[in-house]
């Protein structure tokens, strides 16, 4: 009887979500279609079909779609999520280009002249770039993101195995020196870096070399523990990109102007504004024409903007992916390192393999996302299809699996509650994290409590309720006690290599797991050895099987990406080789209005 109940419940929760993502125009007495769709992302264009010329001017306004305010670092070594990164990609122009397998060409700001045998990258500034303020893109721009993330007092997150691969940064960050000796300014044009180590992740733009700069003129006489605080860095920012950040309204909107010193072709638009809009009301307001492009449009409506009249609707991969994470200890900010703990509630790996066991994730991503989002099978998305691993199998529901997991761990229902205690026959509760957002965020919180609840586990949202984005991540960050697992999601940039995310040095390792064979494994992706092709594809799949077999972190779902896109609009291409700076740079719009 108590599974037919909670069997009920889960049919109550999916019809209630289908309800909720009806369209509002819907008549009452119509049958509920939406359940029935299934969204194939290759059947949308990604590049808009309006092909008339742009007027010269007008105002182009943006929606990026969140319910927390952003948190406002427009810093790249500084910024740490997609927000963020969103509201200052009209002006933010990264140094190298690439291909269409994000590998580094020398058509960028930058060329890149690599010495594998020497160990060292040459960085040459080869456009008259320019920041928003007049100023010379410099060599010492360039190094002086490096002293950021390198300093002992850099507050950031991008301090990894790959900053500290530099000769010399490790004597800088300790305090032991005043400069990185593995990064030399040869003229004012010119870096070259040394590095320990080289590997093909390096030739990967987002990969081992940073690929962006920092305006030392401007945040130069900043002390480093400052800089996220300070004005420059939130409310006058300066890049060298197509266009200009001219007035921030904190955590609201985001005013462009055309950046006069860009060394480009000058932008067509006079300005552009980009708002934060709730997921509440972003469909009312495409209805109303409010916005011409639309960022971060939540896939789990879908229904209610398939049709938009004026808009056409874009589609493409999304380089990223939807991850449980189980907390498996730390941070030292004194080693700058994980600290594992092989006692903690949930280092049992069977525990978390019952755990994912237990949902259909296929269902998930029809029934909640209209198969805009697909169940994951590894930590490596397939659009990086040279390294993704496409034999293994993941996560497919099978309960009666995840029941024999947990016994064979131990974990038994002693009492006869119909829940299970942990090995030593003490009473378990799992807290479990998510974010808050958009209609289906708290059925979909708890499908997964019901589904764990099926094999016998208590699972109750950390601290009662969903979180805020900001605050989520802030707790995650901080090693809440409160979180035994979190529902999070990674952005992947252009680069596959996983030693960002998941490695020992790694700050984003957020479920702070470490192990001298994962460390093994690791480090033979990110060697000299993988410049060999066969080698590379062999250290990536031995690294994703392991993965998925540790489960300290276990992809659920991969992302596509749907983006409404005004009629008017033109000159944008969204595919992915298209760096933001020069997207921007080419989209115009081809009336004055969105009549």
């Amino acid at each position: 009887m108590k599974h037919l109940i909670k069997k009920v419940g889960l049919l109550l929760i999916l019809s209630l979500v289908i309800a909720g993502c009806r369209n509002t125009t819907q008549e009452a007495d119509e049958p509920a279609e939406d359940a029935a769709i299934v969204v194939d992302i290759n059947q949308f264009p990604i590049v808009v079909s309006n092909q008339e010329p742009p007027i010269e001017g007008g105002v182009m306004e943006v929606a990026i779609v969140t319910d927390t305010q952003f948190v406002g670092l427009f810093s790249p070594a500084l910024n740490t999520d997609f927000f963020d990164r969103s509201f200052m990609s009209p002006a933010n122009e990264g140094l190298f280009s690439f291909d269409e397998d994000f590998l580094i060409t020398n058509d960028g700001v930058v060329a890149l002249d690599f010495d594998q045998e020497a160990k060292q990258a040459t960085l040459t500034i080869q456009k008259e770039a320019a920041w928003s303020d007049g100023e010379p893109l410099k060599a010492a721009d360039i190094i002086y993101a490096y002293e950021i993330i390198g300093h002992p007092d850099y507050t950031g997150v991008r301090y990894d195995t790959h900053q500290r691969n530099i000769v010399g940064i490790e004597e800088y960050h300790a305090g032991e020196a005043d400069s990185i000796s593995g990064i030399e300014e040869i003229d004012e044009k010119t870096v070259r870096i040394t590095y320990q180590e080289v590997s093909p992740t390096m030739l990967q733009s987002g990969g081992g070399i940073w690929g962006t700069a920092e305006p030392k003129h401007h945040l130069g006489d900043i002390p480093i523990k400052e800089l996220e605080s300070s004005n420059q860095v939130r409310k006058t920012p300066l890049h060298f990109g197509p266009y200009a950040m001219s007035n921030v309204v904190p955590g609201e909107s985001v005013e462009l102007i055309p950046n006069e010193h860009y060394y480009g072709s000058q932008p067509h638009l006079e300005k552009i504004v980009i708002n934060s809009v709730p997921q509440a009301t972003i469909v009312e307001a495409l209805r109303a024409k409010s916005y011409d492009l639309v960022i971060s449009m939540p896939p789990d409506v879908y229904p209610t903007y398939q049709e938009l009249p004026g808009y056409e609707i874009l589609g493409r991969e999304d380089l990223a992916y939807t991850y449980f994470g189980f907390k498996l200890g730390t941070w030292d900010e004194e080693t700058s390192e994980v600290n594992y703990d092989p006692q903690s509630k949930m280092a049992s790996r069977e525990l978390r393999q019952a755990m994912m066991y237990a949902l259909d994730l296929d269902l998930v991503s029809e029934r909640f996302y209209y198969g805009i989002r697909t169940r994951a099978t590894s930590l490596i998305i397939p659009t990086f299809g040279s390294v993704h691993n496409d034999q293994l199998a993941g996560y497919p529901q099978d309960q009666e699996k995840a029941r024999q997991l947990l016994a064979e761990a131990g974990y038994v229902d002693v009492t006869g509650d119909g829940y299970v205690e942990d090995p030593d026959g003490a009473p378990l509760t799992i807290n479990f994290l998510i974010r808050e957002g958009g209609e289906t965020a708290q059925p979909l919180a708890d499908y997964y409590i019901q589904e764990w609840a099926e094999i016998g586990l208590r699972v109750e949202l950390s601290g009662g309720r969903l979180a805020d984005f900001n605050a989520m991540y802030d707790k995650i960050r901080n090693d809440d006690p409160d979180i035994d697992i979190f529902d999070a999601a990674w952005s992947t940039g252009t680069a596959p290599s996983p030693t960002s995310f998941y490695s020992r040095q790694a700050n984003f390792n957020f479920s702070r797991y470490a192990s001298e064979e994962h460390d093994q494994l690791l480090a033979d992706i990110d060697s000299a050895e993988s410049f060999d092709v066969g080698h590379r594809k062999a250290a990536f799949d031995k690294w994703q099987a392991f993965a998925e077999a540790e489960a300290y972190v276990v992809p659920s779902l991969f992302r596509n990406a749907l983006m409404p896109v005004h009629e008017r609009v033109t000159g944008w291409d969204w595919q992915h080789i298209n760096r933001d700076g020069i997207n921007w740079g080419n989209v115009g719009l081809s009336s004055e209005t969105r009549d």
